[in-house]
């Protein structure tokens, strides 16, 4: 079985279901050069709670868990199902890692899973397990609960984090007409030569050392399903890969990124 990499997607505003733009467009390509997973877990910013949930639900519902969109929205559906087998095995491997997870049977797929999974892997045949985090326990426990994870690479499971590399609703209507927040870019940078450089403890210190931090990310929610995906990559090299996907509305930056770890990179499907 192929080992997987784990992905950082970022999955913008929830219309992004109905007007992909250019990271549908992303998402779908990186999606044709992977190995098709027999599974997924989305590990979602808009999914926390005080400790470590796993969804266990063998049809999880489609959350539209946002308000005053368009009638159309509200009428997607994710019908992927769930993996209630491989929710047991990630509540045992985070258990076996020191972190209490418990099983939640009735979650369902919130948009910042949803939405993405909808161009990643339109057909919604592969069953997913949806995994809360816990950003209040800071950066270094969201990479523990993915290097928890990591074996399951090995098992062709896709491991997903799901936020926003810039994330302040803030300035929504504050940068319009192709003006771009002046924080984005810096920050995207930054991110970027950091993971290039296999350098985890500068971006665990996100807060203190990136420049424009709390302009970018006001609270941390959106930021740390990278910490997951970057756990998730395993020990040694992250062979990080960034898929420049724009910038939404002037202050969402839409990068998406693989790491396939110290392995290399993985051939196709």
């Amino acid at each position: 079985m192929s080992r997987l990499p784990s992905l950082y997607i970022s999955h913008g505003s929830p219309m992004t279901a109905l007007q992909p733009g250019l990271v549908g467009q992303r998402l779908a390509e990186l999606a044709a050069d992977l190995p098709r997973p027999r599974a997924i877990v989305m590990a979602s910013a808009h999914w926390l709670s005080a400790h470590p949930l796993v969804g266990a639900h063998p049809l999880p519902p489609t959350i539209h868990d946002f308000g005053g969109f368009p009638e159309a929205l509200y009428r997607l559906q994710y019908p992927a199902p769930g993996a209630p087998e491989l929710a047991a095995q990630v509540q045992q491997l985070l258990l076996d890692a020191g972190l209490p997870a418990r099983l939640d049977p009735s979650r369902g797929l919130d948009h910042g899973a949803w939405v993405p999974l909808r161009f990643l892997f339109p057909d919604a045949s592969i069953p997913v397990v949806p995994l809360s985090l816990q950003p209040q326990l800071g950066p270094a426990h969201q990479l523990a609960l993915g290097r928890a994870l990591a074996p399951l690479r090995e098992q062709g499971v896709l491991l997903v984090g799901s936020g926003s590399i810039t994330h302040n609703l803030h300035d929504f209507r504050r940068y319009q007409d192709g003006k771009e927040a002046p924080y984005v870019r810096p920050f995207i940078g930054w991110v970027e030569q950091r993971l290039a450089a296999d350098d985890v403890d500068a971006l665990l210190d996100y807060r203190a050392q990136a420049p424009g931090a709390a302009q970018a990310h006001p609270s941390d929610e959106h930021l740390q399903p990278l910490h997951f995906a970057i756990g998730a990559a395993g020990e040694g090299g992250l062979g990080a890969r960034r898929i420049d996907a724009g910038i939404d509305a002037g202050m969402l930056a839409m990068d998406l990124y693989r790491f396939d770890g110290a392995g290399g990179l993985l051939s196709p499907r």
